[in-house]
C-alpha cells in the first residue's frame, strides 16, 4: 500500500499541493523543505514513483497545484487538469520541462508551469566527466576483469585527456562548469553558443567558435550542453555530426531532442565514435533499442542530475515556486497562467 505523507491535513482552508509520484531519492530532501509552506499550503505526497496516468489523475482530483517530475504529462492528462480540476500551477522538478509537458497547451489552459534552474550544474558537469573518463580509461571493464582473475594489461591502455581538444556545444550554466573542470584536466576548451555574449567566453576560458561544423571537426571530444526549447530542438543535424572525425569522443548529458531525430544513432552505428550518453529519444530506454547494441559506447539512465547537492537545491526552488505562486508573485515561471 502506498504511504501518503501530509502536512497540516486539518487546514482545509489552505490550498492543496499534491505530489502524485516521487522518486525515492527526493522524498527526504523535499520533506525538509515543506516547513516553508506552513500557513501557505498543505501538502499531500504519495511516497512511490508511478507514471501510470490513471493513477496520477485519480490522485490529483482535489489539488490546487502539482509537484511533478520524472514522468510525462500527456495532453490528455493536461486537458483533464484544465477541465476537471482546480490545478492552476504545475511545478516541474527539473529544468527541461518542455520535454515532459506541452507548454503551448498549458498556456491555452491558463495553467502556470514553473521549473528549477542551475540546480544541477555541478552534478551534470561531473557526470559528463564520469562518462568521459569511462570512455578513455574503461574502469568498469577493468574492475570486472580484475575481479574475474584476469590481470591483463592488454585492455588497460587508455587515452590521456590532458592536451586534447574539448568542444562544448552550449555554454550555459552546465557548459560553463564543464569548461572550468576541463581546464583543470589540461584540456584545450572551445565552445559554440549563438546566444552567449563574447565576455562570457572570456570568463569561462573557452575559445569561441562561430561555426558548429568547425567546432565539431576540430575537437577530440564533443560535449553537448544545450537546453531544449523551440530554437534548439534538432539544432545539431546529421550534416553537423558528419564532421565528427573517427575516434572523437561524443558526450550528451543535455537532451536527446537537441539532435536531429535518428542522426546520432546513424553516426554512431559506423562504430568509430566512442560515446557517453545519459539522455535518449525514448525514456526509459528499452533493452531492444538499437542504441543499446552499438559497440564502444557507454549509456546511463538519465541520472546526471541526481546528486545530494542537486536534490537539495532543486527542492528548495520547487517550494519557492509554490510560495511565489500563492503570494501572487513570479518565480521561475516558464508559462504564465496570465497568458
Amino acid at each position: 500500500m502506498t504511504e501518503i505523507y501530509e502536512t497540516q491535513p486539518e487546514r482545509t482552508d489552505l490550498p492543496l499541493v499534491v505530489m502524485p509520484s516521487v522518486l525515492q531519492s527526493m522524498i527526504e530532501p523535499i520533506k525538509a523543505q515543506f516547513p516553508a509552506l506552513h500557513d501557505v499550503a498543505r501538502v499531500r505526497m504519495f511516497e512511490e514513483f508511478t507514471s501510470d496516468e490513471s493513477v496520477i489523475a485519480e490522485r490529483v482530483t482535489d489539488a490546487d497545484a502539482l509537484l511533478v517530475g520524472g514522468y510525462h504529462i500527456s495532453d490528455d492528462l493536461l486537458n483533464g487538469l484544465g477541465e476537471h480540476s482546480n490545478v492552476k500551477c504545475i511545478v516541474f522538478c527539473g529544468t527541461g520541462v518542455a520535454s515532459y509537458i506541452n507548454l503551448d497547451l498549458a498556456r491555452q489552459l491558463k495553467i502556470r508551469v514553473c521549473n528549477a534552474e542551475h540546480y544541477g550544474d555541478h552534478a551534470v558537469a561531473e557526470h559528463t566527466f564520469a562518462l568521459m573518463l569511462e570512455l578513455v580509461r574503461r574502469t568498469g571493464q577493468l574492475d570486472a576483469d580484475v575481479k574475474a582473475g584476469n590481470w591483463a594489461w592488454a585492455g588497460g591502455d587508455g587515452l590521456q585527456l590532458a592536451g586534447r581538444k574539448l568542444g562544448i556545444i552550449g555554454l550555459g550554466g552546465i557548459g560553463s562548469t564543464v569548461a572550468g573542470i576541463a581546464q583543470a584536466f589540461g584540456l584545450q576548451v572551445s565552445a559554440w553558443n549563438s546566444h552567449v555574449p563574447e565576455e562570457h567566453f572570456a570568463r569561462t576560458g573557452a575559445r569561441p567558435v562561430d561555426d558548429l561544423d568547425e567546432l565539431i571537426a576540430g575537437s577530440d571530444i564533443v560535449s553537448v550542453h544545450l537546453p531544449l526549447n523551440n530554437a534548439t530542438r534538432g539544432i545539431i543535424t546529421a550534416e553537423n555530426l558528419a564532421h565528427l572525425r573517427p575516434g572523437t569522443l561524443f558526450i550528451n548529458t543535455a537532451r536527446s531532442e537537441v539532435i536531429e531525430s535518428g542522426a546520432l544513432l546513424a553516426r554512431l552505428s559506423n562504430g568509430d565514435i566512442p560515446a557517453g550518453l545519459d539522455v535518449f529519444d525514448h525514456e526509459p530506454l528499452a533493452a531492444d533499442d538499437p542504441i543499446c547494441h552499438v559497440s564502444g559506447i557507454v549509456l546511463t539512465p538519465h541520472v546526471g542530475w541526481r546528486t545530494d547537492g542537486a536534490f537539495k537545491e532543486l527542492t528548495r526552488q520547487m517550494i519557492q515556486c509554490l510560495t511565489a505562486y500563492f503570494a501572487g508573485e513570479d518565480y521561475n515561471v516558464v508559462v504564465s497562467e496570465r497568458g
